[in-house]
């Protein structure tokens, strides 16, 4: 068993477990708008980390200023 983390999980602070823990890490187009015929051209970035203890998924616009 290796001891280096997969290349998608970094090890961040989890606001469930209240600690630094390993989470798997992606990045995710999700459509947003709710005009039909629009969302084709409406998908933002977002990045979904998931606790590798606890399974609390988060999610985070990319791009908000």
């Amino acid at each position: 068993m290796s001891a280096t983390p997969d290349a998608d999980e970094y090890t961040e602070e989890c606001t469930e477990c209240q600690r630094e823990t390993r989470h798997r890490v992606q990045i995710e187009l999700k459509e947003e708008g709710g005009n039909e015929g629009t969302t084709d051209f409406s998908r933002e970035p977002y990045r979904i980390t998931v606790c590798s203890v606890c399974d609390t998924e988060e999610s985070l616009r990319m791009n908000d200023a």
